[in-house]
């Protein structure tokens, strides 16, 4: 069954476009990620233009995130006044990176920054969080102690101003590193239409320090806001938010991201962050190769000598 993309100016299968919507729901629900670092790639596999693709799969993740949040805020695992905190510099960070989104587009550099970014962001997180998964989940199995986070260090973190207590979470530290953590997870959904999980989640547990329990609800919190914004954005200074490509993804996200919450409730917590490090880096892997391998079909220009 087909159906006409306006804003994408192609025809897709309606059932394909369902079941990834489905997927990325469900990725959502388990890991606590919007699953734009999936969505994004995967439209752009299916021949959707990348400023459509990275408009359109910001749309999609609010959705998955806000049916994410009510399943893991039922656990009691957000921390609302965390989210708080990331939100506004999220917020301030879309907005800035849908501007930058603009420039690169009048520029026509767009389609190879989006590429790039995610070679960049996938493999470089992508690694660390397999390393240090691997190495906490060996240390567990050999001394049969848990695996460590950041809570409990002190180091220059711990010596910034502007100290705020988050008692769900445990922590005392200062606002302005959330703050910057949302920023760049902001410019990052601006650019690359993710929902920014995939930096967002290893930066709550390493960084700022938060039990991985509370990190999967409260980085969807701020994902819904955050991707809302950008999407409102890009409607309207960029026109690329194709509505009906996202209202067939929006009806398999909410399906999807309940089945996935349910499933994560049943993985311990480094089983958790390899399985979201293997994702990261088959995605990233998959766009670095299509960024170096020789086009089935081959342009040349050749222009006429007089």
């Amino acid at each position: 069954m087909q159906i006409y993309l306006p804003i994408a100016e192609m025809s897709v299968n309606v059932l394909v476009i369902l079941g990834m919507g489905w997927a990325i729901g469900f990725l959502s629900g388990v890991f606590g990620v919007g699953g734009g670092f999936l969505m994004t790639p995967l439209l752009m596999f299916l021949g959707v233009p990348p400023p459509v693709a990275v408009g359109t799969g910001a749309n999609q993740i609010v959705a998955s995130s806000v049916t994410g949040v009510i399943a893991h805020t039922r656990r009691g695992h957000v921390d609302f006044k965390m989210g708080g905190v990331l939100l506004v510099g999220g917020i301030l960070g879309s907005t800035a990176g849908v501007w930058l989104f603009a420039l690169l587009q009048r520029l026509g550099q767009i389609d190879l920054a989006i590429s790039l970014c995610y070679v960049l962001f996938l493999g470089v997180v992508g690694g660390l969080m397999l390393v240090e998964s691997a190495q906490a989940m060996i240390r567990s199995h050999r001394k049969g102690a848990r695996p460590r986070s950041g809570a409990g260090r002190h180091n220059w973190i711990h010596g910034l101003p502007f100290k705020m207590r988050f008692r769900k979470s445990k922590l005392y530290i200062s606002a302005l590193l959330p703050m910057g953590v949302g920023f760049f997870v902001g410019v990052l959904t601006a650019i690359m239409g993710v929902g920014g999980g995939f930096v967002m989640v290893p930066a709550m547990i390493y960084l700022l320090g938060m039990p991985t329990q509370v990190v999967v609800g409260t980085s969807l919190f701020q994902i819904i806001f955050v991707t809302a914004n950008t999407t409102f954005l890009q409607a309207a200074l960029n026109q690329t938010v194709d509505v009906v490509l996202a209202l067939l993804l929006l009806l398999g996200a909410v399906v999807g991201a309940q089945a996935g919450a349910q499933a994560g409730a049943r993985l311990k917590s480094e089983q958790l962050r390899i399985l979201l490090a293997l994702l990261v880096l088959v995605v990233g892997g998959k766009l670095a190769y299509d960024l170096v391998a020789i086009p089935d079909d081959v342009f040349t220009l050749i222009s006429e000598l007089p």
